[in-house]
């Protein structure tokens, strides 16, 4: 049997009453985004110390309407890479798609879509910007 068909944690999440207080006040603002306030609520509910709560996975995945992956992934960078690691979302460049502009052919794109349309149209559509010779 598995860690996770006995139950058993293999990252156990302890914070400290300074990083319990960050959280909160992460929450309490909540200008933050989606995924971030949830894994911060995620950690709150899993801290196993004598002033957290300690919920089972399954427990906060149905209190927050998340998977218990997600709790078990938050729990696991929380362990590895800190409360910011925990917190923070990272973008892979071996995984993530290859931009299509740079930085100024997106002024550009942003510039000419601001502008007034062509003769004979109300706006620009994405069709006519397609027509436009981006890299020159």
């Amino acid at each position: 049997m598995t860690a996770k068909q006995h139950g058993l944690k293999k990252y156990i999440v302890r914070l400290r009453d300074d990083e319990r207080a960050q959280l909160n006040a992460l929450i309490g603002k909540g200008k933050h985004s989606a995924q971030k306030l949830l894994r911060a609520r995620i950690l709150l509910k899993a801290d196993a110390s004598e002033a957290g709560p300690g919920w089972p996975d399954r427990d906060i995945a149905a209190a927050l309407d998340t998977s218990i992956d997600t709790v078990a992934k938050a729990r696991q960078l929380l362990v590895e890479e800190g409360l910011d690691g925990a917190l923070t979302r990272k973008h892979s460049p071996a995984s993530a798609r290859r931009r299509i502009f740079d930085g100024a052919a997106e002024a550009k794109l942003i510039a000419l879509a601001c502008s007034a349309p062509p003769s004979g149209r109300t706006r620009w559509t994405l069709e006519l910007l397609e027509e436009i010779p981006w890299g020159e």
